[in-house]
């Protein structure tokens, strides 16, 4: 990722820790499990969790008997993911992978892609997941959608305020969303452009997959979320739609897929 001063300052108040951990963030946790549950190759493989924060993700992994490193350059997440059972954690750059070619069994970018706002840099990154993943391996990518900040400012009602409006507006135009009281600049990305960033990185085949839906948006989406019973009937609703291109831009966030090829 891009590492700036105002983004370590944002995350070393360690806001990442429970994000997808409450609220309505369950909704994005469990729909990326379920995803990944799918896609991965069976364990025990190695797995690349590269921006990996706090090991939300690298948990669970190891727990399903993964062989799990997290990459961060965040020096609080790195801490903290070290403490988890059956995860390594060290410091790291998405566009600088310290590990040799063909070494792993699955690249996870789950968070580096939206902080990196130059095309030329997300594309190195999914080109280094490619090189560091062997033949028939496979490289998962979240991205945040283009519309997805004015959804959540609706949701949220900070909307309501004129620079909350004037940023979503400009992420709209562009998808640089200079986050008001954050101090640094997200790329939200158009559903449709992604893949071409994934094919200019070796991946000519991607899948994609809508995450949240229109569910995140919901009043009583954490209600839904609480009760087991509702939850997996939202859950189940969701997968039936997850790749239905006219929905895909719609959910706060995608998961796009693609396995390398066998041949270097």
């Amino acid at each position: 990722m891009a590492v700036t001063r105002e983004l370590l300052a944002y995350y070393g108040q360690d806001r990442e820790h429970g994000r997808l951990r409450e609220g309505r963030g369950r909704l994005e946790f469990w729909r990326t499990q379920d995803v990944l549950r799918r896609a991965l190759p069976p364990a025990p493989a190695r797995v690349l969790d590269v921006g990996g924060g706090t090991g939300v993700h690298a948990e669970w992994l190891s727990e399903d008997g993964y062989e799990v490193e997290l990459l961060d350059p965040v020096p609080l997440h790195v801490d903290r993911a070290a403490e988890l059972a059956g995860v390594t954690a060290r410091l790291g750059d998405a566009r600088h992978l310290p590990v040799p070619d063909a070494s792993v069994d699955a690249v996870l970018l789950l968070g580096p892609l939206y902080h990196l706002a130059e095309r030329a840099d997300r594309v190195r990154a999914l080109a280094e997941a490619r090189r560091a993943v062997r033949p028939g391996g496979v490289v998962a990518a979240a991205t945040i959608n283009r519309y997805a900040a004015v959804h959540d400012t609706l949701y949220t009602h900070s909307y309501l305020e004129e620079r909350e409006r004037q940023a979503v507006h400009a992420a709209m135009a562009d998808g640089i969303m200079m986050s008001p009281g954050h101090g640094f600049t997200a790329y939200f990305h158009d559903p449709d452009e992604v893949p071409a960033e994934f094919a200019d990185a070796g991946f000519p085949e991607v899948e994609r997959y809508g995450l949240e839906g229109a569910l995140w948006l919901y009043g009583d989406v954490n209600d839904w979320l609480d009760d087991p019973e509702r939850r997996t009937l939202m859950l189940d609703a969701q997968r039936s739609m997850e790749s239905v291109p006219s929905l895909l831009g719609v959910s706060g966030h995608m998961l796009t897929i693609a396995r390398r090829d066998q041949c270097p």
